[in-house]
Order: structure tokens, then sequence, then C-alpha cells
């Protein structure tokens, strides 16, 4: 099993943030972090890093859920999904598989909330 969903498109890279964004939104997601790799790695290292952004998606009733399931779950929240500059003409969107990340964790309560949260990034994926 991977430990990621994944599509390629041909959106320029703003675009595919924007759709994936809002593809999110569709499926009850809010994007609570975002991280431009790309300009830390030149802040932090001066390197030239191709475009990446990491957004940090939450569905609050589903986490809500999982933190009740199990306490020490919010270390592995939220959903990650990243965008990222393949070439010119290709982006990458790619979201964690909440089942694959779940499987390190022995809470049999989890599975079903995996399984959720798994069919919509799937459905996000898909849809961008």
């Amino acid at each position: 099993m991977k430990y990621y969903i994944e599509k390629k498109t041909s959106y320029s890279f703003d675009e595919a943030i924007q759709k994936v964004t809002e593809e999110l939104k569709k499926e009850g997601f809010g994007v609570l972090t975002e991280i431009n790799i790309h300009e830390k790695l030149k802040e932090k290292m001066d390197v030239d890093f191709r475009k990446y952004r990491i957004l940090g998606a939450c569905n609050p009733p589903a986490a809500y859920k999982a933190l009740q399931a199990e306490d020490k779950i919010g270390t592995m929240l939220p959903c990650n999904v990243i965008v990222q500059q393949l070439n010119e003409s290709e982006v990458e969107v790619a979201a964690v598989n909440p089942i694959a990340s779940m499987m390190a964790v022995e809470n049999e309560n989890l599975g079903a909330i995996a399984s959720d949260i798994t069919e919509r990034l799937e459905r996000v994926i898909a849809a961008v």
C-alpha cells in the first residue's frame, strides 16, 4: 500500500493550489497551514528548489473523532497535501493516505475514520 494518493496535472502551479484548496473545501477540509518549501530552502540554505508547497488540511469533525479515539493522534494531524512542479508543463498533487499512516497506530477505533478521510482525499485528488 502506498503512503500517498497522487495525480499529475497540466494546471499551472498556482492553479493547482487553488483547485486543490477548492476541492478540499468541498470535502469538508480547511487548510490550516501552508509551507512554501521553495521559499524556505532559499531563505535558510540559499538553494534553489522546485516549487513545492505543503498544505496542512483538516476535516474538523474527523479530527475530533480521531482525537477522542486516540489522544496522541495529533502527532499525525493535519493531513498533508503537497503540490509540486515536476517540469514546465506538469504539476503533481499528492495527499497522505490516512489508511497507510494509521497502520502505525494500534487502535482499531481509527479504522473507519481513516477510511472516510482516505475516500475524501481520493475524491479531492481525482477532481484536480
